[in-house]
C-alpha cells in the first residue's frame, strides 16, 4: 500500500510540474510586442518620463479632436472599429493608459501616483497638453469612462462633449467579476500572476465582458493575452485592482456640464445598466442609448452599430 501511495504521489508531482510549466508566462519586453501590436499608425512618445503608445489619426485641422480611453485590461485596440468610422472626418486620438497595453507601468513624473480615476484623469489632461490639444471630445469605456467624466469635471472649459460607454463611477455590485481580476485582489495568490497566466483565464474574462461570446475570436484572446504579458503590466494591474474603490468621488458626476451621450450594453455583467441609468439621471441633458444584446464592451463587440449614435451626437451624417 505504501508503495502505491508513493507512486501516486510521484505521479501527482510530475503532473503538477507539467501543469505549471504549460501555464508559465513570463513578462515580455515591449520590444517583442511592437511588430505585431503596434504597426503604423501606432507611435511611441515620451513625456514627463513616461513612454506612451498612441495613435493620432484623422485630419489634424480638426478643432475638436476626439480622445477615446480604454478600460481595465484593455488597450487602444478596443477602439479600432470606431476610429475607422470616424477618422475620415474627425481627428481621433487613442492611447494605452499607464499599466496597460504597450505603455506599461507608470514611470517618470507619474510613478507612485497610483492608478485611480483622478490620477488617470490628470494623466489624460497632461497628455492633451503635450499634444497641444486645448479643447476636445472625450469618451471612455469602463475604467476609461470613469476617467472621462472625471476629466470633464476637472476641466469643464476644455471638454466640448462627453461619451460614456458602460462607464465606472457610481457605486455598484457586479453580477460577475472576471477570474483574473479576482485573483489580482487576493494577497499572496496574486503574486502567481506575475509568472503564470493560462490563456483560459483571459478567454474567461472576455466571455464575461461580451454579451454574445461567439463574437470572441482566437485573435482577440491572443491580443488581450499578449498585451497583459507586457513587462510590468500584471504587477501594475494588481496594484490597480487592490486600490479599486467603486463609487469613490461619484458625487462629482452631478457637476458635469458637457453634453453627454451614454451608451450601455444591457447584458453587461460587470457594470449593470442601473449605473448607466444613474448617469442619465444625474448628468443634465444627457441621453442614454441601450443595446439589448451587447455586454460590457459594446463598442468593441459591435463597432458598426454602436458608432451610429456617436456619429449623430457629433453632428456627422
Amino acid at each position: 500500500m505504501m508503495w502505491w501511495l508513493q507512486r501516486a504521489f510521484g505521479v501527482l508531482i510530475v503532473l503538477t510540474v507539467l501543469m505549471v510549466y504549460t501555464m508559465r508566462a513570463p513578462d515580455r519586453p515591449v520590444e517583442t510586442l511592437v511588430a505585431r501590436w503596434a504597426p503604423p499608425p501606432s507611435e511611441f512618445i515620451e513625456f514627463r518620463g513616461q513612454l506612451v503608445h498612441l495613435r493620432d489619426e484623422g485630419p489634424r485641422t480638426d478643432a475638436l479632436p476626439i480622445l477615446l480611453v480604454h478600460g481595465t485590461s484593455a488597450s487602444l485596440h478596443t477602439w479600432e472599429g470606431w476610429v475607422k468610422a470616424l477618422k475620415g472626418e474627425r481627428r481621433v486620438v487613442t492611447f494605452d493608459l499607464p499599466a496597460f497595453g504597450l505603455t506599461g507601468p507608470a514611470t517618470g513624473a507619474f510613478a507612485g501616483q497610483g492608478y485611480g480615476g483622478d490620477e488617470y484623469a490628470r494623466f489624460v489632461l497632461a497628455l492633451t497638453d503635450h499634444l497641444g490639444i486645448t479643447r476636445f471630445v472625450v469618451g471612455g469605456n469602463s475604467l476609461g469612462g470613469d476617467v472621462a467624466w472625471r476629466v470633464a469635471a476637472l476641466a469643464p472649459a476644455r471638454v466640448h462633449q462627453l461619451i460614456l460607454v458602460d462607464a465606472g463611477g457610481p457605486p455598484f455590485v457586479p453580477e460577475h467579476i472576471p477570474l483574473g481580476w479576482k485573483i489580482a485582489r487576493v494577497p499572496v495568490l496574486n503574486k502567481t500572476m506575475e509568472w503564470l497566466l493560462p490563456r483560459s483565464v483571459v478567454a474567461e474574462g472576455l466571455a464575461v465582458a461580451y454579451g454574445e461570446p461567439r463574437r470572441i475570436s482566437d485573435e482577440l484572446v491572443e491580443r488581450y493575452y499578449e498585451l497583459t504579458l507586457r513587462e510590468g503590466n500584471r504587477r501594475a494591474l494588481v496594484e490597480r485592482l487592490q486600490s479599486w474603490r467603486p463609487g469613490e468621488g461619484a458625487e462629482r458626476i452631478a457637476t458635469v456640464r458637457a453634453p453627454t451621450l451614454v451608451l450601455w450594453g444591457r447584458r453587461d455583467k460587470i457594470i449593470p445598466l442601473s449605473v448607466g441609468e444613474h448617469f442619465g439621471r444625474t448628468i443634465a441633458g444627457s441621453r442614454l442609448v441601450i443595446f439589448d444584446d451587447l455586454g460590457h464592451v459594446p463598442h468593441e463587440e459591435d463597432p458598426a452599430r454602436t458608432v451610429k449614435p456617436v456619429r449623430a451626437f457629433l453632428g456627422l451624417t
